[in-house]
């Protein structure tokens, strides 16, 4: 009976132990975001966010309740990499803190591999790695180019099986089906400052007997994770997708990730090939309407410029778990962003410009700009939606009048929250299920005359895919307007006259994602008046420099 007693009280204490380590609300970081999590038996009154490196809190946007993890989730967006945060969620009178840092963008080298300069015509497999401390760099030898090439004759440039291994600097052609192979599971693995070009098999539709599609140039097997991809060109292909006049497109792609273990950043990467050497999705992976899928979790795409994409421009499609999506550049692609289905949530899409979209070589009449969809999954012997994941929709910028037919494609969807978005559209902004949960569309610009011009003269175009706003814009004044010119009365069925721009300081104030507006308000879109531009693409990140394939 002492024994018994004693053991139980054993467990107890053990229990009490790990019960007191496990922490109620804690950061899983990126370089410029952190994803926060918060446990709570209920939902109390909502979660409010503050947080601060140094000086006076700042207000975070809030977080949302996930009744059935009883958690609540959401993210701190636009940070310093590098940097300890001091983070404070309140909910229900509870109040917690606890301090985060974001990563550091620099690399600490244990191990330095020099590729020789010239051709190689084999596959080369990385099997040994570094660690947390000292990754291993895999670059050319000083002053020169390492070129690898195999023609065709092998199935990939480069097959990592290692963690903790950096790629840098490295021109890989003519891979039978991938560039870059990261293997089954493997963690923390960095592609950089690379081209990557005319790998795959040829693509084409399933109905023409074509059963191979997604050959990638950078392809990460099933529960890989922690990639940092970053400043490539990757582009043309060797095949090419089909378009939508034969059914899905099914082709090469230039980023896939498959059921990811998340915590991956793609960023200023240059995407883009020909229509006829078109991509299926420029950025994507699998699965989807699953809880894991790609990204997954905690991971950041911005500042890419994707084109030529027959269906996704970006697939970010599962989980969705504190995933961010922004300052990208997508055009010349069906979909822009793919979201079917974001079964946890919140996913974050904000502060991208959405160019021109078509649905075929013939048909430039345009998709999507944000695909949706849901199904019913069982887990546990329970029937679980994967479709009430939190999507945030702001500031985004649709270009037309080449630009998408719709806003939302017309699948179920639930609990998406958009403000301040360039939205006109020919087709659907909205979609017109009234089902609970329910969403909330509020403060966007939708609707109006899109005819030639229109739309577009909102913007001061710059040389750097730069969409600032006008002062002003074209509207049609519809009816007979009198005018007065030169002492003379007449009347203008319908003229054409400058308006003031209204997406100019009309924006609704959003904590953390537009704090630092000009002006009385934020602006509506991508573009904030006053601000620094965006930056899209390999040749626009900080602190850019020329690789060694471009020198010698």
């Amino acid at each position: 009976m002492i024994a018994t007693s004693c053991k139980l009280a054993l467990f107890l204490a053990l229990a009490a132990v790990a019960h007191a380590a496990e922490p109620r609300a804690w950061a899983v970081p990126t370089f410029e975001s952190l994803g926060l999590y918060f446990n709570r038996a209920e939902p109390g009154d909502g979660c409010t966010v503050r947080y601060k490196s140094s000086g006076a809190w700042r207000a975070g946007y809030p977080l949302v309740y996930d009744q059935r993890e009883k958690q609540y989730r959401g993210s701190l967006v636009h940070l310093t990499p590098d940097t300890e945060y001091t983070i404070e969620l309140t909910s229900g009178g509870e109040r917690v803190e606890f301090r985060a840092r974001t990563r550091g963008e620099t690399f600490p080298i244990g191990r330095t591999t020099h590729l020789p300069g010239g051709t190689a015509d084999t596959t080369l497999t990385i099997r040994e790695g570094g660690a947390a401390d000292g990754w291993h760099l895999v670059t050319p030898a000083p002053g020169t180019k390492y070129v690898n090439d195999v023609f065709n004759l092998s199935d990939y440039n480069i097959v990592v099986e290692a963690d903790y291994v950096i790629l840098r600097g490295l021109e890989l052609k003519n891979a039978g089906i991938h560039g870059v192979l990261i293997r089954e599971g493997v963690q923390n693995v960095v592609v950089e400052d690379s081209h990557i070009t005319l790998w795959g098999r040829v693509g084409g539709a399933r109905v023409w007997g074509v059963f191979t599609g997604s050959d990638s140039a950078i392809y990460a097997e099933r529960d890989a994770g922690h990639l940092v991809i970053q400043r490539n060109l990757i582009e043309h292909p060797r095949g090419g997708a089909n378009d939508w006049e034969s059914g899905h497109p099914l082709g090469p792609q230039a980023i896939s990730l498959i059921d990811s273990r998340g915590g991956s950043i793609i960023r200023y990467n240059t995407i883009r090939s020909t229509e006829d050497h078109g991509f299926n999705d420029g950025i994507g992976g699998g699965q989807n309407y699953s809880f894991k899928g790609s990204p997954n979790r905690d991971s950041d795409i911005y500042g890419n410029i994707v084109s030529h994409c027959w269906d996704d421009a970006i697939e970010s499609e599962g989980a969705n778990m504190n995933v961010r999506i922004w300052s990208n550049y997508l055009h010349h692609t069906f979909m822009h962003v793919a979201t079917a289905a974001t079964s946890m949530g919140p996913l974050y899409i904000f502060r991208n410009v959405f160019g021109k979209s078509r649905v075929t070589h013939q048909d430039p009449s345009g998709g999507m700009m944000i695909k949706t969809g849901m199904n019913h999954v069982t887990i546990d012997g329970e029937r679980v939606s994967t479709g009430l994941g939190y999507r945030f929709i702001f500031h985004n910028t649709a270009l037309q009048p080449e630009g998408a037919l719709d806003v939302f494609s017309s699948h179920e969807l639930h609990n998406a929250v958009t403000r301040n978005n360039i939205f006109y559209a020919r087709g659907r902004t909205y979609p017109q299920d009234r089902g609970a949960p329910p969403n909330d569309f509020q403060n966007d610009l939708t609707g109006g005359y899109l005819g030639g011009g229109f739309v577009k003269s909102m913007f001061l175009p710059g040389e750097r895919l730069e969409w600032f706003l006008a002062p002003t814009m074209n509207k049609i004044q519809w009816g007979r307007v009198p005018y007065t010119r030169n002492g003379k009365e007449f009347a203008i069925t319908d003229p054409m006259v400058q308006a003031k721009n209204p997406a100019l300081d009309t924006g609704t104030r959003l904590p953390g994602f537009n704090d630092e507006f000009t002006g009385a308000a934020p602006d509506i879109g991508a573009y904030e008046t006053g601000r620094p531009p965006l930056r899209f693409g390999r040749d626009m990140a900080p602190g850019f420099a020329r690789a060694p394939w471009e020198l010698y």
